[in-house]
């Protein structure tokens, strides 16, 4: 549990200091990394969390264990309840996160809605590997 917690404080500290994104982001970056966090996310909503580790980068899975990860999701997540909406609130990209090796990296936060929990903000962390395309590395809700 500690080194999910670590990963959690790791990713929240990215969220607040990644630098938001200019109009010359590369748009298939953009458009990418937002389809994997919305298919991600989907997994996440229909409480497909064992899935979700599966899906996630390999060091994500390295960091966490899927046991630990499913405990997690369903002590934090499930009580929030369905989805009622979820709005982009921002999108930043970075070659660098504390923690990480260096890469490309789309952080994403969402304003959501949930049933339990009327005003959330999700951040998603995906990152770029030739092998996979874009996968999530870090998920926080707050």
């Amino acid at each position: 549990m500690k080194a999910l917690t670590t990963f959690f404080l790791v990713l929240f500290a990215v969220s607040h200091f990644v630098p938001s994104l200019t109009a010359q982001t590369n748009i298939s970056v953009e458009k990418n990394a937002s389809k994997a966090v919305s298919k991600w996310l989907e997994l996440i909503d229909n409480g497909r969390y064992l899935e979700s580790w599966e899906e996630s980068a390999g060091y994500f899975k390295e960091a966490v264990d899927k046991d630990e990860w499913q405990k997690t999701l369903k002590a934090v997540r499930k009580p929030l309840g369905g989805v009622v909406w979820r709005k982009l609130k921002s999108l930043s990209e970075t070659s660098n996160l504390p923690g990480a090796p260096d890469g490309k990296y789309v952080v994403i936060q969402y304003s959501t809605w949930f049933e339990n929990k009327k005003s959330a903000l999700e951040t998603v962390t995906s990152a770029f590997s030739e092998e996979r395309g874009w996968r999530i590395c870090g998920y926080y809700i707050r």
